[in-house]
């Protein structure tokens, strides 16, 4: 099992490796789901741990319908987690009648390469996510989905990610996430068939 944890700050991306997390995803203000880190935190975090960093590439709060000057800030977010040798990048966009954006994930997910890139919680704001991982599955570089199956919780949403898993097959991984604790993680797995889980307090409280 790989138990990625949810960080803003490189206290809380140390703890979560000193309590056993194989993998952080990086970000800027939880409190509105997470935004690009500072270069200077992605550099500090890619450089002075050895668990892998994945980094958030979102340019502001609220929706993900991005516009063209938006997508060119995320090229730039880009080019500071390479030159921070983050291991892979997270980012998630939506067309104005509630799709993925192919045209721009596309672009981007070509733009990361050689990183891998995971699809945020976004394909949770589909009408169908198990839809939206047959898109995703003819993009090439999206390597995993970051999903809680369109609920609240991956509890709720566990007959969806079930079927997500279906569809995804080898070629894409479903990271579950949505109230991923230390305390249910092994259920959470269990339940999903997950092997990769997200959580903030995945590891324990990070504060």
């Amino acid at each position: 099992m790989i138990r990625e944890a949810c960080v803003e700050s490189f206290e809380e991306a140390r703890l979560a490796e000193e309590r056993g997390a194989e993998r952080i995803e990086l970000c800027s203000d939880l409190a509105n789901d997470g935004l690009t880190p500072s270069k200077e935190l992605m550099q500090q975090a890619c450089s002075e741990l050895k668990i892998q960093v994945m980094v958030m590439v979102r340019p502001r709060a609220g929706n993900f319908v991005h516009t063209a000057e938006e997508v060119v800030q995320m090229k730039s977010a880009i080019d500071e987690a390479k030159k921070a040798s983050a291991a892979g990048l997270v980012f998630g966009l939506l067309t104005a009648n509630n799709q993925i954006d192919e045209e721009n994930t596309r672009l981007l997910a070509a733009y990361a390469q050689p990183l891998p890139v995971t699809f945020h919680k976004a394909i949770d704001e589909l009408d169908d996510p198990v839809e939206g991982v047959r898109i995703l599955k003819t993009i090439p570089g999206i390597k995993r989905i970051l999903t809680s199956g369109g609920k609240a919780t991956a509890l709720e949403g566990q007959q969806t990610i079930r079927e997500m898993m279906e569809v995804a097959g080898d070629q894409i991984t479903i990271l579950v996430a949505g109230k991923v604790f230390d305390s249910n993680v092994n259920e959470i797995s269990r339940i999903t068939g997950a092997s990769e889980l997200h959580g903030r307090r995945i590891v324990g409280e990070l504060k």
